[in-house]
């Protein structure tokens, strides 16, 4: 599912609601997620998963191509964890 399949679910979902204040609401949504995990906070979202922020140290890599040893800097990446009611709705079903 991509992000204008999601609103278009919403809008269909709640016929009072106009299809340009669900977009707004679902990117409000996703940008205070990102804004959160800038600031290396963690965001939950009770019953589907937790986003952090993990570290990744700088370390050696390999160009695939050459064998040739590559710096590769540290890094923040974003982690994702399911949540135990999502994990279980996703094995009954």
């Amino acid at each position: 599912m991509i992000k204008s399949e999601l609103i278009q679910k919403i809008a269909a979902a709640n016929p009072h609601l106009y299809h340009r204040d669900v977009e707004r609401i679902v990117n409000v949504v996703f940008d205070e997620i990102v804004d959160a995990l800038v600031r290396r906070d963690r965001v939950e979202l009770r019953g589907f998963g937790a986003f952090t922020v993990k570290h990744r140290a700088a370390r050696f890599g390999r160009n695939p191509r050459t064998g040739a040893a590559v710096p590769v800097d540290e890094k923040f990446v974003p982690f994702f964890k399911t949540g135990k009611e999502l994990r279980d709705r996703l094995n009954n079903s």
